[in-house]
C-alpha cells in the first residue's frame, strides 16, 4: 500500500539534518527528467518566471537563482531528504524529525511525494530548492503544462512499485486535486482509497485547507507509525479530534470529521 502527499511550497534548509538520517539519503528516481524541465526554466527571465507562477519579484528571483544552482548530481551539500526539506502545514503534522530510523525506512517504501519538478520523490530522496507546482502552465515537448510531461509516467511508477511489494495493490490519497490528478489516472490499476478531512463550521462539515493540510500529515504520521498496510485499518484513525464518519463515507472515499474547528 502506498500514500500519497503533496509537496510543499515553503522549505526548510536551515535545520541540519542528523547523521544517521542523512547516510540514508536516496537518488530521486526521475532526475533525467527533472533535469529537463530545469533546462526550459533556465531559458526563462524573472520577468517570464514570475507571469508563469504567479509570484512576486523577490520570489522570481529566488526561483530563477535556485534553477541556475541546480545540479543534476545531489550531494549532502546542495540538498536535503525530502520529508526533512518541506515545512508546509501538511508536513508540520507530519514532524517528520521526530521519526526513528526504522519509521523512517518503512515510510521509504510506502509514502510517495508528488512534485511538479521530480514527478515522485520517496521521503529520503536527496531534494535540491525549487519551486515548480504541478498545474504550472509550462510548454514542453510533451505538452502544454506539467500533466501532459508527466503523462502516466507517474500511475505506471506507483504500479510498478505495488507489485513489486507484498501487501495490498492500493494508493491512499492524502494529496491535494492539484497533485492527485498528475498519479491517479485511468492508466493506473491499483486501487485508490480518498481520505477527506472536514470540520463543522457555520452549521454543516466542509473541508478547510489549512485543517485539512495538517491532517493529512497527521494521518501519514499515523500510518508510518502503526504499520498501517491494509486499507481496513484506516477508519481506526484518530489524532486531534479527528474520528471516522462511517455514515458520511463509502468504501473508496473515507471522511474523518471533527467538531470543533481549533481556535
Amino acid at each position: 500500500m502506498l500514500y500519497l502527499l503533496s509537496p510543499a511550497k515553503r522549505l526548510d534548509y536551515e535545520t541540519p539534518v542528523p547523521a544517521a538520517i542523512a547516510r540514508r539519503a536516496s537518488e530521486p528516481l526521475f532526475t533525467d527528467r527533472a533535469a529537463e524541465l530545469v533546462a526550459l526554466m533556465r531559458r526563462k527571465s524573472p520577468a517570464e518566471v514570475a507571469t508563469l507562477m504567479k509570484l512576486s519579484d523577490a520570489l522570481a528571483q529566488l526561483s530563477v537563482g535556485r534553477y541556475a544552482a541546480w545540479q543534476r548530481q545531489a550531494d549532502d551539500t546542495n540538498s536535503k531528504p525530502a520529508l526533512l526539506a518541506f515545512a508546509g502545514d501538511v508536513y508540520a503534522g507530519l514532524q517528520a524529525r521526530t521519526l526513528k530510523a526504522a519509521d523512517l525506512d518503512w515510510a521509504q517504501r510506502h509514502l510517495v511525494i508528488l512534485s511538479g519538478l521530480y514527478g515522485a520523490l520517496r521521503p529520503l530522496d536527496r531534494l535540491q530548492p525549487y519551486r515548480l507546482e504541478m498545474a504550472t502552465a509550462l510548454p514542453n515537448a510533451c505538452g502544454k503544462d506539467l500533466y501532459a510531461f508527466w503523462g502516466d509516467t507517474l500511475a505506471a511508477c506507483l504500479d510498478e512499485r505495488l507489485a513489486a511489494a507484498r501487501g495490498a495493490r492500493v494508493v491512499v490519497n492524502l494529496a491535494s486535486v492539484e497533485y492527485a490528478r498528475a498519479a491517479l489516472r485511468p492508466a493506473l490499476a491499483a486501487r485508490v482509497v480518498d481520505c477527506v478531512f472536514e470540520d463543522w463550521k457555520d452549521g454543516r462539515y466542509r473541508v478547510i485547507g489549512i485543517f485539512a493540510k495538517r491532517a493529512r500529515g497527521l494521518m501519514a504520521r499515523w500510518a508510518i507509525e502503526q504499520r498501517v498496510d491494509a486499507p481496513e485499518r484506516l477508519p481506526l484513525f484518530e489524532a486531534e479530534g479527528y474520528a471516522f464518519a462511517p455514515t458520511a463515507s463509502d468504501r473508496d472515499r473515507l471522511v474523518f470529521r471533527r467538531r470543533g474547528v481549533p481556535a
